[in-house]
């Protein structure tokens, strides 16, 4: 037995010495999470890495939202059920696009519902809050964060973020038109903006049609968000650079888009930091090649790389996915 394991560690040993290639790293693949998820929040809470998608299924069955824990990109944990509509008694159907952060110890679950077309109609934007990251949530206010088009922007596809001085900001909107808010620290509102308005349109380009997203990377503020028809094989995302969270911001490109030899409809990204790092990741849906049904939606993962200017280089959409990048 001794000899065996010797004759075997010699035989590696000189296929390495050979040129032979060690086995490549194991990849998240794509899509990453199992079944029909879109529109996808991404975020880092403590050890793990969160996603936190839309389940993706006709309006009257959007009712739960399912989220998903990781400690490296590749191995993800089901959390079933984390909200559901009877922890909201105004939200009926199309429950979408979460965002979800921290804030004193609490995490809170932005949400839209119902997909109101007037301000007649009940829905909008809500908010749920719990002790843990993967709920169980519960309604916060008993009524929609905000209830009524401003700007012409349909309240859903809100992103919920928090700048350098602790102020909390929301960008939302559909129907082509992008509001700014202030919300007050607990949530509960919103508040006045430098210029004395409540909901300032920042709508970035003719193009923008939903999913807005923001960071800040080097003391200057991304806006991301989807154009096209979600529907539709074109589906894509383009971003914008400003000076400050309200703009002005100019469009400066698309960079993510369909491959038709992989995927279609490439679209409602949120981003990932490495926390104490550079290291940047985009999570995003898409469709299936070939596939046209209309909630056959799934959520995957790329690199987003930056060049020397500080623009987001072009995504390229894969079936392999990222390396592990475990939290430390």
């Amino acid at each position: 037995m001794a000899l065996g394991k010797w004759m075997m560690a010699a035989c590696m040993a000189v296929a390495l010495a050979s040129g032979a290639q060690a086995a490549p790293p194991a990849t998240s693949g794509n899509p990453i999470l199992q079944g029909w998820y879109a529109d996808p929040e991404a975020a880092v809470f403590g050890s793990r890495y969160w996603i936190f998608p839309t389940t993706s299924a006709v309006y009257e069955a959007q009712t739960t939202f399912d989220a998903f824990s990781s400690p490296d990109l590749l191995h993800w944990t089901k959390h079933a059920d984390v909200l559901n509509a009877k922890a909201v008694p105004w939200a009926r159907r199309a429950m979408w696009a979460p965002s979800v952060v921290e804030n004193n110890s609490k995490y809170y679950f932005f949400f839209a519902a119902n997909d109101i077309k007037t301000d007649s109609e009940l829905g909008g934007i809500g908010v749920a809050v719990a002790d843990r990251p993967q709920g169980p949530y519960k309604d916060l206010l008993g009524k929609p964060l905000v209830g009524a088009f401003h700007n012409g922007a349909q309240p859903i596809d809100q992103f919920v973020f928090k700048d350098d001085d602790g102020a909390w900001y929301m960008i939302y909107g559909g129907w082509k038109h992008a509001n700014i808010v202030r919300l007050k620290d607990d949530f509960t509102g919103v508040l006045p903006l430098a210029d004395g308005t409540l909901f300032k349109e920042i709508t970035p380009a003719p193009e923008y049609v939903e999913g807005p997203l923001m960071f800040k990377r080097g003391g200057r503020y991304y806006f991301m968000w989807s154009e096209g028809g979600w529907g539709s094989p074109d589906y894509s995302v383009a971003y914008a650079i400003a000076d400050a969270p309200t703009g002005p911001f100019k469009r400066v490109g698309k960079i993510l888009q369909q491959d038709e030899a992989i995927a279609t409809s490439a679209g409602h990204n949120s981003v990932i930091q490495v926390p104490g790092t550079d290291r940047w990741y985009i999570v995003y849906h898409r469709r299936p090649r070939g596939d046209s049904a209309r909630d056959h939606r799934v959520t995957a993962i790329e690199r987003m790389q930056f060049d020397p200017q500080g623009h987001i280089l072009p995504v390229k959409i894969t079936h392999e996915g990222v390396a592990a990048d475990p939290l430390r």
